[in-house]
């Protein structure tokens, strides 16, 4: 037997899968760009010149894009399944925001931060998705 009831927490839910859905439509229009733009830049850092191929990494920005906004929209519909698999993929996209450092900074971190805490609302409140889906 199974406590699944809805609380009042149910907002770090829908929390959780509207950040995955922003991130995944940014992920997707980053990787676009990317495509799009020269095949390679470089970024000059105290520890030397990085080659960085764009066109790769933008590939790799809309797949992950793509499968972030799977996860939330699976998330938002409730599945149990999908608090795994968003769990998953945004930790995915953690490494990835690491990764990016060197080239984007700040906005790195934020992506970063913002990820830790929609793991956090998952793993501690995702169970109130499935219950407010069985209440409607």
């Amino acid at each position: 037997m199974t406590d699944e009831r809805q609380t009042r927490w149910i907002g770090w839910g829908w929390f959780a899968s509207i950040m995955i859905l922003l991130s995944g439509a940014l992920e997707v229009l980053f990787g676009i760009l990317a495509i799009l733009l020269p095949a390679s830049q470089y970024f000059t850092t105290r520890e030397g010149t990085t080659v960085f191929y764009v066109s790769l990494w933008g590939w790799w920005h809309l797949l992950i894009g793509i499968v972030l906004i799977a996860a939330g929209i699976a998330l938002a519909n409730g599945r149990v399944w999908a608090r795994v698999f968003a769990v998953v993929v945004v930790a995915i996209n953690a490494v990835s925001q690491l990764l990016s450092l060197p080239a984007q900074p700040w906005w790195s971190i934020v992506v970063f931060t913002l990820d830790i805490v929609v793991i956090y609302a998952i793993t501690v409140h995702g169970r109130e998705l499935r219950a407010y889906d069985r209440a409607q």
